[in-house]
């Protein structure tokens, strides 16, 4: 299941996860972002334990947006020990998806 998360601090959520971690940077006013929510639920049930689907609104966090370039929603980061390893702007299908992950996981 994607998550909402809120958070003191990013880096923490980074460090802590032990799985790659998949952030979904999003708004609520955004429709592509409404037509990936269902997506992304879609994917967590696909890649379960080997990976955690994150949503972040840019709303409430706008400077974490700047600190990792989001100008585009929906915009997904993949972090893999702590670090972005696979960036994806726009809408894919969950097939799409999970195939561009794959390496990763």
């Amino acid at each position: 299941m994607a998550v909402k998360k809120q958070f003191d601090s990013f880096e923490e959520l980074l460090q802590g996860s032990e799985i790659p971690l998949l952030v979904d940077f999003y708004a609520p006013w955004c429709g592509p972002c409404q037509i990936m929510a269902g997506v992304l639920e879609k994917l967590s049930e696909q890649v379960k334990d080997k990976a955690q689907v994150v949503k972040i609104n840019t709303d409430n966090y706008p400077a974490l947006a700047t600190q990792y370039k989001v100008s585009a929603l929906p915009t997904l980061v993949l972090f893999k020990n702590g670090q972005p390893v696979d960036r994806i702007e726009g809408v894919m299908q969950p097939n799409q998806l999970f195939d561009r992950l794959q390496p990763w996981l």
